[in-house]
């Protein structure tokens, strides 16, 4: 599947510009737990995925730059003293911002041709984006030998997302996107943004996602404003990130607080707890353990941090009804997307055909059924 994506991105390159390209190949990302922490410097546990976006990179004789998005059939030129953000929502601007971050760190690029097309679904929840940005910074860094590294390259994607893209995002999906490692799961401190690998081989369990197929307007202004929230229910308490309160110290500002912010903040120091319990349920393979620790998550993001929809919670209610289904949250910032399933294997068939059936008879349109490896990151091609 990947190596036809590379062969298509590489041959319509050639065919575009009439040069040889260099390729790279960005992946997607699942988190297994550990959703909305990463903004208050806590544990995720995400994996590159075999899913992600191939990326074909040229230097450019013709004094601009050229960018196309096989995607969506979608070109746009641009010159690199010239760089603004483009309307909000276009895909240009993680190219854009990607670019205007390079140069903020003085790094000297010149012009360019880039083509690339990916097999991440739209709004699954799986970060495109993130992989968009790493391909783009990777292949700069290779073709303009700026002698970056991969940790100066996940912040350089992650500044082009929020100066560029306008969405205040943590630093799980540039890193999972970046450091993926085949067959493993990077247990990461979103504080010193270091990682431990964790081989997930669970014999007679397997993780599927099941894609809802929506997304929901709210997201973006919504996750903005709860990581708004949690700042300022962190500078109340007198700390730099949620990830250092208690519950005990919450209880302390509680008439502080709207009770729904209260909620959120609690949800999030009991998630960050979670995935450090998960760690050591995969460390003690105890799958019923963690199972009920990605249902724990997935209650808290529906009932305290509010980012659920109810075409998520249909997906995870119907898991609950089969005792081989071991756990299943959503996946990602919330409002639509996959969730993620913890399942026996010999189960798959028989659980996906009733979940699909029963998802169209009640919202008359179709659920997505994907089945993913854990992929090495973000890396050249031949």
């Amino acid at each position: 599947m990947i190596r036809n994506l590379i062969q298509q991105v590489k041959e319509e390159f050639k065919k575009t510009f009439k040069k040889e390209p260099i390729c790279v190949f960005s992946p997607g990302r699942i988190n297994i737990i550990g959703e909305h922490t990463d903004y208050n410097d806590g544990f995720v546990f995400p994996a590159a995925v075999d899913k992600g976006i191939v990326a074909a990179i040229q230097k450019s004789d013709r004094g601009s730059c050229t960018a196309v998005a096989l995607d969506l059939d979608s070109t746009i030129e641009f010159e690199l003293d010239k760089l603004k953000p483009s309307k909000k929502g276009s895909w240009e601007n993680y190219v854009f911002g990607v670019v205007a971050e390079i140069q903020n760190r003085n790094k000297i690029i010149g012009d360019f041709y880039i083509i690339f097309k990916g097999n991440i679904p739209g709004g699954a929840g799986m970060s495109s984006s993130a992989a968009l940005e790493n391909s783009v910074v990777f292949g700069l860094n290779e073709l303009f030998d700026l002698g970056l590294t991969k940790h100066e390259m996940i912040l350089i994607s992650q500044k082009a997302e929020h100066n560029y893209v306008g969405v205040n995002c943590g630093i799980m999906d540039q890193y999972a996107s970046m450091f993926g490692i085949k067959d493993n799961a990077l247990h990461l401190d979103c504080r010193t943004i270091q990682s431990k690998p964790y081989k997930i081989d669970f014999k007679d369990h397997q993780f599927i996602l099941i894609n809802t197929n929506v997304k929901h307007t709210l997201s973006e202004s919504a996750y903005n404003d709860r990581r708004s929230a949690c700042e300022n229910i962190s500078a109340l308490l007198g700390i730099k990130a949620l990830r250092d309160a208690t519950e005990a110290d919450l209880e302390k500002i509680i008439e502080k607080v709207t009770p729904s912010n209260y909620r959120k903040a609690l949800y999030v120091i009991q998630e960050n707890e979670r995935t450090l319990k998960a760690a050591k349920a995969i460390e003690d393979n105890d799958l019923e353990r963690l199972g009920k620790l990605i249902y724990q998550s997935h209650a808290g993001l529906l009932d305290q941090y509010k980012v659920s929809c109810d075409e998520l919670d249909f997906l995870v209610a119907q898991a609950k009804k089969n005792k081989h289904v071991l756990g299943a949250r959503m996946m990602g910032g919330g409002f639509g997307g996959c969730t993620i399933n913890l399942i026996a294997r010999t189960e798959v068939n028989g659980f996906t055909e009733t979940v699909s059936k029963a998802y169209k008879k009640k919202y008359g349109k179709e659920c997505s059924i994907y089945f993913i490896e854990l992929s090495q990151g973000t890396h050249l091609v031949k």
